[in-house]
Formats: structure tokens, C-alpha cells, sequence
């Protein structure tokens, strides 16, 4: 096994494809395809199902991503220290369901980098498609809630996906609304007080199950209901219609501005905050350091209401 073996089978990874990656690589697909099949036979795994639609990561192959792609990280930081080369270019990617606050540690952790050169990616997804990244190494962490009605299945999913997760906080559900909502100045509100209202839902594609709402009591039934893919229409529907959504409490204002309030929900339900990672591969590196700086966000940032 070589470092360059392991950087082919990452770059084909990125690519999609044994053919990408070889233009990419400046080599020759035969030789690529060469290099993984002795790389696979040396280990006695098979890293890549390969069809006439191309290849894809098996099982096998996703647990050994992991470990080939932590090897070939310490080895490039080996080679900045010792050969005072130009710093490599790391990359460091999030999946998330729709929190401000994900976004706000992201751009701190973007800006202490401070490089020149970099790429990393923050994506907000749908929840199916948060645990399908992670699992399959795209991102390095994942974050979504876990609450009453939904902590059964999800936890049952995050362990066939194999997925360890680790909490961040428990928050008390609340409603965002415009600050001119009729509700904005309540000290709390009832589930009956937002019936006359829309409800505002992101979408969750074909995995539309109540278990991958992003909100709480997503299985309510409710006279109006508008359903959205992504969270600048959410909130310029929450100030155009009147809606609502439930979320977590925590805004941030320099994001997103001061229109939006939150108001405390009266409910029995919570929702428990938690990271994803690969089973057995505890965030090390810029994945720790992004979560350090999540953290002491949300502890700098009281619960709204």
C-alpha cells in the first residue's frame, strides 16, 4: 500500500468516476484502474462495486475512505512541517438541517482559517440526505435533532448507516415569526394559537416521512401548510405571509437580521441537537475546531424567549 494508491482512490471518490479521476490525476484510466485492483488485492477488500454505470463505494470501501483519507491528511501535514512547503489545501465539509447557528460557527471557523487557498463546503439538506453525506464520507459531520416522537427511528437508522452521534443541546421547541406577527409579542403560544396561520416545512423529497421533519409536530394536522427547499424563502415567507415555523430558539442577527423573533411553543416535546460522524472516527482536526467554535456559540447565545 502507498500514499499514492490512497490518494486514487479519494480522487476517484471526488470524481464520480475512474475515467474523471484519471484526467484529473494526468494518468492513464488502465493504470488507475490497475493501481486499485493491486491496492484491493494487497488489503483483500473490494473498495469499489463496479457496474456498466461506472463504480461505487462498497461497504468495505466506505470504512476504508475513512481511514485512507485521515492517513493521506497527516501525511500532507508531515510534509508542511518538515519540507516548509506552501500549507496544503484542507477540506472540511458540514451537512446540516436549516440552523443559523451552523452557519454562523462556519463562517468563524472559514474566516480563523485564514488561507489563501481552500475549499470547504456547508451543506443544508434535507435529513435523509445529511445521514446518506456522512455516511458515505462527503462531509465530515452531520448535524439534525433528535426529539420524543422521532429519537426511536432515527437512532435505529444512525446505527444502520453506522453512525455515531454525540449531543450538543437540548432546546425548548419556539415558533419563529416576523417581528410584526400578531404572535411576536407573546410570552408563549399554544399550537391552537397557530392554526389561523400558515406552517412552514422544508421539504424532504421522496424520504418524506414525519420521522425526517425538520420541525415538531410535523404529524399535526393544519388548515394552511406551505412547503419550501431552503431557508432564505422560508423566512421571507415567515415576514410576507404571516407564517410560522418551529425550530430551536437560537437566531443570529448578524446572518439574518432582526425581523425574525422567537416565541416559546408550549409543547411536551424538546429537541436534542446532535453531530453525526463515522462510526469509530471521532471528529479529529478542523472538524474538532469546528465544533469547538459551535459550541462556544451556542453557549455565548441565550435561548430566545
Amino acid at each position: 500500500m502507498t500514499l499514492q494508491q490512497l490518494r486514487y482512490v479519494i480522487q476517484i471518490v471526488q470524481a464520480g468516476s475512474i475515467n474523471m479521476a484519471a484526467q484529473q490525476l494526468f494518468i492513464t484510466q488502465p493504470s488507475l484502474s490497475k493501481a486499485v485492483a493491486e491496492l484491493e488485492h494487497e488489503m483483500g477488500i473490494t473498495i469499489f462495486g463496479r457496474s456498466n454505470r461506472g463504480v461505487t463505494l462498497t461497504e468495505e470501501g466506505t470504512r476504508f475512505l475513512s481511514y485512507a483519507r485521515q492517513v493521506v491528511e497527516q501525511a500532507d501535514l508531515l510534509e508542511h512541517q518538515y519540507k516548509g512547503e506552501h500549507r496544503v489545501r484542507r477540506v472540511f465539509g458540514i451537512s446540516s438541517q436549516h440552523y443559523a447557528f451552523v452557519v454562523h460557527a462556519f463562517v468563524s471557523l472559514v474566516r480563523e482559517y485564514g488561507e489563501d487557498e481552500y475549499e470547504f463546503s456547508l451543506r443544508e439538506a434535507r435529513t435523509n440526505d445529511i445521514i446518506e453525506d456522512v455516511r458515505t464520507h462527503r462531509s465530515e459531520l452531520g448535524i439534525l435533532y433528535l426529539s420524543n416522537f422521532n429519537g426511536d427511528v432515527m437512532r435505529h437508522i444512525l446505527r444502520g448507516a453506522e453512525l455515531d452521534f454525540v449531543p450538543l443541546f437540548t432546546a425548548k421547541p419556539h415558533i419563529f415569526v416576523s417581528r410584526r406577527h400578531p404572535l411576536a409579542g407573546r410570552k408563549s403560544v399554544t399550537l391552537g394559537d397557530l392554526l389561523p396561520y400558515p406552517r412552514l416545512t422544508y421539504e424532504q423529497g421522496v424520504n418524506n416521512s414525519f420521522y425526517f421533519a425538520e420541525e415538531l409536530h410535523s404529524s399535526e394536522q393544519v388548515p394552511k401548510s406551505i412547503v419550501v427547499a431552503d431557508r432564505a424563502t422560508l423566512f421571507n415567507l415567515l415576514i410576507g405571509l404571516d407564517g410560522y415555523t418551529i425550530s430551536s430558539g437560537i437566531l443570529a442577527t448578524d446572518l439574518n437580521g432582526d425581523q425574525i423573533v422567537a416565541v416559546p411553543l408550549e409543547s411536551d416535546e424538546h429537541m436534542e441537537l446532535v453531530y453525526l460522524y463515522p462510526r469509530g472516527l471521532a471528529p479529529t482536526g478542523i472538524s474538532a475546531r469546528y465544533l469547538e467554535i459551535l459550541k462556544e456559540y451556542i453557549g455565548s447565545t441565550p435561548e430566545e424567549g
